[in-house]
């Protein structure tokens, strides 16, 4: 499976943006999708999931209300909605998947993208 990631770019607080991950290959509907975010200095951390089957999600509590992922078998894609963005939110993000056992935990997706940029202006 790869991963392609796309959508990032400059926002001003409050605003909103979309960002996408296009994958490709035959097993990208089985594998649960999830997007993380890496912020300059700071370890990568879990942002959103959803279960292979999108039957669940999970959210960073940090993100709740105001991100929303979504995946689109016919498209293989898994898009993150991202609206009332805040400087915090600053971070190059990474969508994964993987056969994974927990939706939030980094070390068991074994697919990855390359990153988009998200940066939020104040």
């Amino acid at each position: 499976v790869q991963l392609q990631a796309s959508g990032g770019g400059l926002v001003r607080t409050g605003g909103s943006l979309r960002l996408s991950c296009a994958g490709s290959g035959r097993t990208f509907s089985w594998y649960a999708m999830a997007w993380f975010r890496q912020a300059p200095g700071k370890e990568r951390e879990f942002v959103a999931a959803v279960s292979w089957d999108a039957g669940r999600t999970e959210y960073a509590d940090s993100v709740k209300g105001r991100f929303t992922i979504s995946r689109d078998y016919a498209k293989n894609t898994v898009d993150l909605q991202m609206n009332s963005l805040e400087p915090e939110d600053t971070a190059v993000y990474f969508c994964a998947g993987g056969a994974v056992a927990t939706l939030t935990l980094k070390d068991e997706y074994g697919y990855w993208g390359q990153g988009t940029l998200v940066t939020v202006s104040s």
